[in-house]
């Protein structure tokens, strides 16, 4: 389980060198940074959709939690992102945070 950490802005170019390493705990904090701070919320969607792929369980976990956030912050979500997330209904790693992430995606867009 990971601690919680305050969640900061991140610059783009700094997102995006933490999203091409192989550290799970940065590209998370990253993932959760532009979540609630990226103005550009479709740049923050396809990067968040692009970790919900991932092979690690904690970053798809939260890859999908993210998703569920720009939705709220953003009041928008293209509908790729819920077609993705019903994809993942049957992983039952994930299954919770995908519920949670279409539950706001219906709520807020």
């Amino acid at each position: 389980m990971r601690k919680y950490t305050e969640v900061v802005p991140i610059a783009k170019s700094e997102a995006e060198q933490i999203f091409a390493s192989d550290q799970a705990d940065n590209i998370c904090d990253a993932m959760v940074g532009i979540a609630f701070f990226e103005q550009d919320w479709k740049w923050a969607q396809d990067k968040c959709l692009s970790f919900l792929e991932s092979t690690n369980t904690d970053v798809s976990r939260l890859a999908a939690t993210c998703l569920g956030h720009i939705a709220r912050i953003h009041h928008k979500i293209e509908k790729k992102v819920i077609a993705a997330l019903r994809s993942r209904l049957n992983d039952a790693n994930i299954a919770g945070q995908v519920e949670d992430a279409l539950d706001d995606i219906e709520q807020f867009t």
